[in-house]
């Protein structure tokens, strides 16, 4: 779901400013509006207004770089973001390839750069002496350093996403060049901290604390980018055959109606479904309602063979397909449970979404409690932090 204000729509973008965005601009007009104190107090105020609306115009035509990439590869951009930090672009997929990753992660960088050579160049013609000229020269430079800095290969900045190219295309895994990005952003958050604090604790400014607040942002940043990651790669590594229980009986197809009810329907704790089996292969499904819904005059003359529901006709997973794949064909069906097949079309087992959490939970860090792998078994259901549905998603796209 989408945050913040709506303030437009760019490219079919939604362009948003989260509510921390405002904070930030008033600091930056301030700080700004300082520089100018001999224009006046109008004139200086105007001027670190109108800088500060143009450093986040930089920043949204930077985002606009990435997503105009992206958009190039044929994936969707949800939005950009304007908010406390600068800005981000809600891109829905990954690039296919690493080259292409490349492309999406330099086009904002390079997008700064142009912009700091157009301003700069602009700076130059006009009156030195002006306020516009010193205003565009003022904006050029943010520009460089907005590029610059972006280029600091670690997540979750540009130079993160460049590294992680270059790695994905020396290793042939885009898991791999995730994973050595997030720990270069981890480690240079945590100097950036130490950094910041150092400079506050010595010199007695609160300029330091912006610095070691960059640096915890990158730190969580790239913590849940590793952390999404992973879970992503588990996804796609981990098979049906890995998760599914044997939650289901084998009944014989030839039972009549009756003598399945008599056996299987008064059980303290039946079975959510049976499995009608004849000379020894797996026929199809039987329904409990199925049954109930049946005549009860007919119990004594039907087998299950009249309502038992073919192995071809319902939705159902082989072993060896991927957990993503598991968790989409669920929720595009919207399935309580899935059934997987043997390579030779027999049910081999049974999915639903407490299994899925109880096979991952060695993947998760932190680790999920056995109390949260129990209430998701009892309920059916995924724990919300982890959003798996949307992580399938993502993960079976890419």
């Amino acid at each position: 779901m989408q945050k913040g204000w709506r303030i437009g729509c760019l490219f079919g973008i939604p362009l948003l400013i989260d509510y921390s965005w405002l904070v930030i601009l008033a600091l930056a007009t301030r700080e700004y509006a300082s520089s100018y104190r001999l224009w006046g107090p109008a004139l200086s105020w105007s001027a670190g207004f109108a800088i500060a609306l143009l450093l986040f115009g930089s920043v949204l035509l930077h985002e606009l770089g990435h997503s105009l990439a992206a958009m190039s590869q044929g994936i969707k951009v949800n939005s950009i973001t304007l908010f406390l930090f600068g800005g981000v672009a809600s891109i829905e997929s990954e690039s296919k390839t690493p080259g292409q990753a490349f492309q999406v992660a330099i086009a904002g960088p390079l997008v700064s750069f142009a912009i700091f050579l157009i301003l700069g160049l602009g700076s130059q013609v006009l009156p030195q002496t002006s306020l516009l000229a010193i205003v565009a020269e003022r904006v050029a430079e943010i520009n460089l350093v907005l590029g610059l800095f972006n280029l600091i290969p670690g997540l979750p900045l540009d130079g993160g996403q460049v590294l992680k190219a270059a790695i994905w295309k020396i290793t042939g895994s885009r898991f791999a060049g995730v994973r050595w990005a997030a720990k270069t952003g981890q480690v240079i958050g945590w100097l950036a901290v130490a950094f910041g604090l150092t400079i506050s604790l010595l010199s007695r400014q609160y300029g330091g604390l912006w610095i070691a607040l960059i640096g915890w942002f990158a730190i969580r940043n790239a913590t849940a980018y590793s952390r999404f990651t992973a879970l992503q790669e588990a996804l796609l590594k981990t098979k049906a055959g890995d998760a599914m229980s044997r939650d289901f009986r084998v009944v014989d197809a030839n039972s009549t109606l009756r003598e399945f009810a008599d056996r299987y329907l008064l059980e303290v704790n039946p079975f959510p479904f049976y499995v009608a089996a004849d000379n020894g292969r797996d026929l199809g499904l039987v329904s409990i309602d199925d049954i109930r819904c049946t005549e009860r005059s007919q119990w004594q003359i039907q087998t299950l063979h009249s309502i038992v529901k073919p192995l071809g006709k319902i939705t159902a997973v082989s072993e060896k397909a991927s957990l993503a794949e598991v968790i989409n064909t669920m929720e595009s069906s919207q399935l309580p449970r899935i059934i997987v097949l043997s390579p030779i079309g027999s049910v081999a087992g049974t999915i639903d979404r407490g299994d899925v959490v109880k096979v991952l939970a060695k993947y998760l860090k932190p680790k999920i409690s056995e109390a949260d792998v129990k209430r998701s078994k009892e309920e059916n259901s995924y724990p919300q932090e982890l959003q798996l549905s949307a992580i399938a998603k993502t993960a079976q796209e890419n």
